[in-house]
């Protein structure tokens, strides 16, 4: 069985900067994160991708994040991050990462103005 579990969201002002974290373990299975991607879901809005890294390390990003977030991932760690600077009351959101076919339960985001 493999879980994502992701870490280290919360309450920031606008301006600020937070990292996520997204760790893969597996029991029973090897799992090894080489592809993650972010997603985030705001109140009353649709899932919406936000950054991908591939196995290559090519990364892709949603123009409203771009040049701002950085996608990356730890191979030692089995671990994928998502840097987020200069929040914006717009990025608050629940985050979600995505390896293969598994998904994290979610970390929540709040940017106050």
């Amino acid at each position: 069985q493999v879980q994502l579990v992701e870490s280290g969201g919360g309450l920031v002002q606008a301006g600020g900067s937070l990292r996520l974290s997204c760790a893969a373990s597996a029991s029973g299975d090897i799992f090894r994160i080489n592809a993650m991607s972010w997603y985030r879901q705001a109140p009353g809005q649709q899932r919406e991708l936000v950054a991908t890294v591939t196995s290559g390390g090519s990364t892709n990003y949603a123009s409203s994040v771009k040049g701002r977030f950085t996608i990356s991932t730890d191979n030692a760690k089995n671990t994928g991050y998502l840097q987020m600077n200069s929040l914006k009351p717009e990025d608050t959101a629940l985050y979600y990462c995505n390896a293969d076919l598994f998904w994290g339960q979610g970390t929540l985001v709040t940017v106050s103005s």
